[in-house]
């Protein structure tokens, strides 16, 4: 019996020509309308909030990568030796730099004030050229060792 009745109200309703846009006071637009009318353009109001659309990098210079094998802005003072390892007739230094992450350096490896003068069993000596990017009139070899503990 309800299906009758609302089969009818349902046709009646399409034969008056009722459509959900036009009850709600919305023009129905067709195909050529939307296609003919001007691209709008997106605004965003971001309420004290970052927008989402806005470059990130823009207005700012991007640094190139460094290359593999060379150690971006690490600081000799900044270095903890961790261990020294003989490879191959060769010592080699384990380092923990600032963030805590371990290195493998050998002699020449430079840095950003200086570069690894030698390696020896218990002790690495470096020589410091600048101070904090200021060329030094005269460098400085600063020795890092391994606690007597630790070995």
């Amino acid at each position: 019996m309800k299906k009758p009745i609302i089969l009818s109200l349902v046709l009646g309703l399409l034969i008056l020509g009722w459509t959900p846009c036009a009850a709600q006071g919305q023009e129905s637009r067709t195909e050529t309308d939307i296609l003919k009318a001007p691209p709008q353009k997106a605004t965003y109001d971001p309420s004290g909030r970052r927008d989402p659309f806005k470059n990130l990098l823009s207005g700012k210079e991007i640094k190139g990568k460094t290359a593999p094998g060379v150690t971006p802005q690490v600081f000799i003072d900044d270095l903890r030796l961790i261990g020294i390892v003989k490879s191959h007739q060769k010592l080699t230094a384990i380092v923990a730099g600032p963030q805590g992450f371990p290195q493998f350096i050998h002699v020449g490896d430079k840095f950003a004030d200086g570069y690894v003068l030698s390696i020896k069993d218990s002790q690495v000596v470096f020589r410091k050229t600048k101070e904090r990017s200021v060329p030094l009139m005269r460098p400085n070899d600063v020795i890092k060792e391994i606690n007597p503990e630790e070995r």
